[in-house]
C-alpha cells in the first residue's frame, strides 16, 4: 500500500489545501474526471466541483477517494480540516475505515439492519431516507454505501461472516420489491465462498449484544480491532484485552445462531413469505 504522502508547499487554506490535493493525486494518476466517476459511480462534475473547491462532498465520498488512491486517512483529515467545527466525521470512524481497506478478514453482528456491505441500493435509499436525507444528497449518500461494497469483490476480497438478528429480517421495507430484492441479494451472496451469513433466532433467547452492531477487523499481523456501534455513538476499540472481552460475546452469539446452511432457508422462507403477502 502506497505510504502516506506528506503535503508541503500546498496552500494553507484548509478549503484550497484539500482542492489541491484532490487534483494533484487525479492528475498524477493520469485519470480524466470522467474516468473517476465511472469507476466510483459518482456524477464526474461533483469531483470536478471538489477539485474548484465550489464543494467538499460527503465524508463517504471522500472515503471512497482515499480507498482509490491508497491514501488511507489523508483526503479525510484534510476534508474535516475544510469542514471545519461543521464536520460529523468522528476520528474514531476514520481511523476505522482506513483499517477496514487493509482487513483480511471481517465478521460482523447485525441487530435491525444488514450490514452496509450487503446493501442493496432501495434498502439503502429507504433507510438512508428514514434517516432524513433527501433529494441529490441521499441519491450521494446511497451511492457512498454501495461502493463500500467493493471491499467484497476481487480476488483478494476479504472473508467476511456476518450473523443477522431475526429482527432484520422481520423488519421489511415499504417498498416490498425493495425488501424482495435485499432477500435475495443475502441468499446469492450467502452462496459466495468467501460470505458467510447466519442468522439468530429470536428463540435463542437474550445475548450480550442485544443493543449493539459490532464489527471485527483481522488485520495484517494478526492483529484484531472492533467497531461498536449503538443508536447513539460508535466506537473504534484496539485495546486488545476489550477486543477479546467482545470477541468471547460474539462467539457466544455464534454458538446459539443457525449454521449458514440453515439460515440460507430461513431467508428463503422470509422471501416466500413476503411473495406470498405480495400475491394476496
Amino acid at each position: 500500500m502506497p505510504q502516506r504522502r506528506v503535503v508541503t508547499g500546498r496552500s494553507q487554506e484548509p478549503r484550497q489545501r484539500f482542492a489541491e490535493e484532490l487534483r494533484t493525486l487525479r492528475t498524477g494518476s493520469g485519470t480524466s474526471l470522467r474516468a473517476l466517476g465511472e469507476r466510483l459511480g459518482w456524477d464526474w462534475s461533483l469531483f470536478g466541483k471538489m477539485e474548484k473547491g465550489e464543494t467538499l462532498g460527503s465524508p463517504e465520498v471522500v472515503q471512497a477517494l482515499d480507498t482509490h488512491y491508497g491514501t488511507p486517512g489523508l483526503l479525510l483529515a484534510l476534508w474535516e480540516l475544510a469542514a471545519g467545527d461543521k464536520s460529523q466525521f468522528k476520528e474514531r470512524y476514520r481511523r476505522y475505515m482506513a483499517l477496514e481497506a487493509q482487513a483480511v478478514s471481517l465478521w460482523h453482528f447485525a441487530v435491525g439492519v444488514p450490514p452496509g456491505l450487503l446493501q442493496t441500493p432501495g434498502y439503502a435509499r429507504e433507510v438512508l431516507a428514514a434517516g432524513r436525507l433527501v433529494g441529490g444528497e441521499l441519491e450521494q449518500q446511497v451511492t457512498a454505501r454501495l461502493t463500500r461494497r467493493d471491499v467484497l469483490e476481487g480476488e483478494g476480497a476479504p472473508h467476511f461472516r456476518t450473523i443477522l438478528s431475526e429482527t432484520v429480517l422481520r423488519t421489511p421495507l415499504d417498498d416490498m420489491d425493495a425488501w424482495q430484492e435485499q432477500l435475495r441479494h443475502l441468499l446469492v451472496m450467502s452462496e459466495r465462498r468467501m460470505v458467510a451469513i447466519q442468522v439468530l433466532p429470536h428463540r435463542a433467547g437474550p445475548h450480550s449484544l442485544s443493543h449493539t452492531d459490532v464489527m471485527f477487523l483481522r488485520l495484517p499481523g494478526g492483529r484484531a480491532v472492533a467497531y461498536v456501534e449503538s443508536a447513539s455513538r460508535g466506537e473504534l476499540i484496539e485495546e486488545a484485552e476489550q477486543v477479546e472481552r467482545l470477541q468471547q460475546m460474539y462467539d457466544a452469539v455464534r454458538d446459539v445462531a443457525l449454521a449458514p446452511a440453515e439460515s440460507r432457508r430461513y431467508i428463503q422462507q422470509v422471501l416466500e413469505e413476503a411473495l406470498c403477502d405480495r400475491s394476496t
